[in-house]
């Protein structure tokens, strides 16, 4: 029994340092496919790490979830008439203690989009099972004319009035044409787009159609500042 120890520990530091190479090799990977995008579509690339993004973007829920946050290889630039920033963004959740304890890692891509107007907070994301069983306790969603849109999209507001004026019914038609329901989230300055994983060109291009078509279907008057 003795003579395979050895043997079991020069396994697992094999594997250990093989996954460590792979994890190497895939986030260099990963660099040189966002810089060929960026360079393609001339946008400035980053790959530096950085962390506090629950205070650089403390309008939205996402970047104040779980420990261990951080954000890397960024994009930044001009798409069509907005700003926009790309990066990808990690965060994990840690639950139950000793044998049960369990690590979940959460990947994302992330676009932001900055019109040259201001916006206000809104979210508009699938409908799932909780939210219809929660709407049957009076904790519901802001609903729409449109009865197809309102089971599948939910949409909340501090101002109601706001969101019925930008999600007009030309705006709920362009969403209700996509093949998916997809999440956006604005603050009072841009639109986030977030891509579930660490997406590739195709993906992020798709992002950044939905969220262009949402911004351009934004009536004039509601691109007004507050009170103008």
């Amino acid at each position: 029994m003795e003579a395979f120890i050895p043997l079991f520990i020069i396994l697992f530091i094999g594997l250990a340092i093989y996954s460590s190479v792979m994890a190497k090799k895939r986030a260099e990977e990963r660099r040189q496919h966002l810089a060929a995008f960026g360079a393609e579509y001339g946008l400035r690339f980053s790959p530096e790490p950085c962390g506090g993004m629950e205070d650089e973007l403390p309008g939205f829920g996402l970047f104040q979830s779980g420990s261990n946050r951080y954000a890397q290889n960024f994009l930044t630039g001009r798409w069509q008439e907005h700003g926009l920033t790309v990066f990808d963004y990690h965060y994990q959740v840690t639950s139950g203690s000793g044998k049960n304890r369990r690590t979940t890692h959460y990947y994302y891509t992330v676009l932001l989009l900055q019109p040259d107007f201001p916006l206000r907070p809104l979210q508009i994301r699938p409908e799932g099972l909780w939210d219809r069983l929660t709407s049957m306790f009076g904790w519901d969603d802001i609903d729409f004319e449109s009865a197809e849109f309102s089971r599948r999209f939910h949409v909340s507001a501090p101002d109601r009035r706001w969101a019925y004026d930008v999600i007009t019914p030309r705006t709920m038609e362009f969403l209700l044409a996509e093949s998916e329901n997809w999440a956006l989230q604005m603050d009072d300055t841009q639109l986030m787009v977030p891509l579930r994983g660490w997406c590739g060109s195709a993906r992020i291009l798709e992002g950044l159609a939905v969220g262009t078509g949402l911004l351009e279907r934004i009536p004039r008057f509601a691109r007004e500042e507050p009170g103008a």
